[in-house]
């Protein structure tokens, strides 16, 4: 499949790119060959896509279902029962409805961790988006792992092989209160002896963190290094409440960390650090949406909004987080996390890319494109994606995307139903 991008604005100039393959092959002012397909880029821009490096996608089926409740009592009182209900369909047909979202949004990769990981894959292969996905560990009592956890993990490791270069398979223990120190300990040799990554909520929230002294006399950082678990393939997601060793910690290691800014709002969590831990500390920082549930959208655009605003907010300082910087956390450094070749458009990169109406209301006049995107923009300037050089939106248009949310929406109502029968 080649595709040829002609007259595109790309770092404000004009040019065609010529994708071969799955990779950029040429970009110049003017490229004379044959395509399998031609895209006019007249009045477009051409920028990297969004990699999500935190989701919990197929809690799309829970958008608006229980809000403005604090994060323990809204895990234990709502997330959990409801989860309770789904089957491994719902996931599958759930993470179609995020992954459409998310094209829509121009998010070309997502970090996964949920239940039913398998169907999540499915999903995630037929529609042509990137995603690391989670085998997902939660313990029934101290070492003992769930067994739909168990059971689930040994479906993914014996696809593992048919899996296409898309799909990255990674650990994902949930956090240090559902997954002991014990199990927490055999994931990080695990993972070690594989060179797989580790995907875990960390200092989430000071509760998270006044238990972690009590039970173990450290932070949760300090305590996920005493099992081995830190390291530069390990994604801490959220890691609102750091003190300056752990920010010491993370950066030693060099762990990346998920910041999740929207979500930490809606649940009150508190605001991370960004200008202290990223500007200061240099720690590696990407941008996820976590789960529909606590957000409510999967914007990358939102939450970059969110991380620029919070981080001004929370360090008083309007020079934080400046726009190239945050736009750099959404794209490069998020596909840098997972070691993809990608986030630049640049020869010889995998070709993922979103192409944006330049004469979109939010996107005039436009003084500076990355400003606009950070600050101005929402999800309706995005206008084609491209994906490991498959286009999965033209002129906003997703092939059987109606279809696909009709049966979500039958999904979901179906999961109320079950729901309501157990209450």
């Amino acid at each position: 499949m080649s595709i040829l991008i002609q007259h595109v604005t790309l770092n404000g100039a004009l040019c065609d790119v010529y994708i071969e393959g799955n990779r950029f092959k040429t970009i110049a002012p003017h490229i004379a060959c044959a395509a399998d397909c031609v895209l006019d880029g007249k009045g477009k821009a051409i920028l990297p896509g969004f990699y999500n490096t935190h989701n919990h996608a197929a809690m799309t089926s829970m958008r608006g279902y229980a809000d403005d409740i604090d994060l323990f009592p809204w895990l234990k009182n709502h997330i959990w029962p409801f989860e309770a209900c789904i089957t491994e369909e719902d996931v599958y047909q759930c993470t179609r409805l995020a992954i459409l979202e998310m094209i829509r949004g121009g998010t070309v990769f997502f970090n996964d961790m949920y239940w039913f990981s398998v169907a999540a894959v499915r999903a995630i292969e037929e529609m042509g988006i990137r995603a690391a996905v989670g085998r997902l560990f939660i313990e029934a009592s101290p070492g003992i792992i769930l067994e739909q956890n168990r059971k689930e993990n040994e479906k993914l490791e014996a696809m593992k092989a048919s899996l296409s270069s898309r799909v990255i398979l990674t650990y994902a223990p949930h956090a240090i209160y559902t997954v002991s120190g014990k199990t927490l300990s055999m994931i990080a040799e695990q993972a070690k002896a594989g060179n797989d990554f580790i995907h875990i909520h960390a200092s989430e929230t000071e509760l998270e963190v006044a238990n972690s002294y009590k039970d173990h006399g450290l932070s949760p950082i300090a305590w996920l290094d005493t099992c081995g678990m830190l390291g530069p393939r390990t994604i801490l997601a959220h890691c609102v409440h750091l003190s300056i060793d752990d920010i010491a910690l993370i950066r030693q290691r060099e762990c990346i960390i998920a910041h999740n800014p929207t979500s930490n709002h809606k649940l009150a969590s508190g605001r991370f650090r960004f200008h202290e831990v990223v500007q200061e500390a240099g720690c590696h920082v990407t941008i996820g949406t976590d789960g529909v549930a606590s957000n409510n959208n999967l914007s990358m655009l939102e939450a970059m909004k969110f991380a620029a605003l919070s981080a001004k907010d929370q360090s008083k300082k309007a020079t934080a987080a400046p726009a190239n910087l945050i736009f750099d956390c959404a794209t490069r450094k998020g596909a840098e996390a997972f070691s993809i070749h990608a986030g630049v458009i640049e020869e010889g990169r995998l070709a993922d890319a979103l192409l944006v109406d330049l004469y979109h209301p939010t996107m005039v006049p436009n003084h500076h494109l990355i400003s606009n995107m950070v600050y101005a923009a929402d999800t309706s300037c995005v206008d084609t994606v491209i994906c490991d050089g498959r286009i999965l939106m033209d002129n906003k248009v997703i092939p059987g995307e109606r279809d696909m949310i009709i049966s979500a929406q039958r999904t979901i109502e179906g999961i109320l139903g079950r729901l309501t029968t157990n209450e």
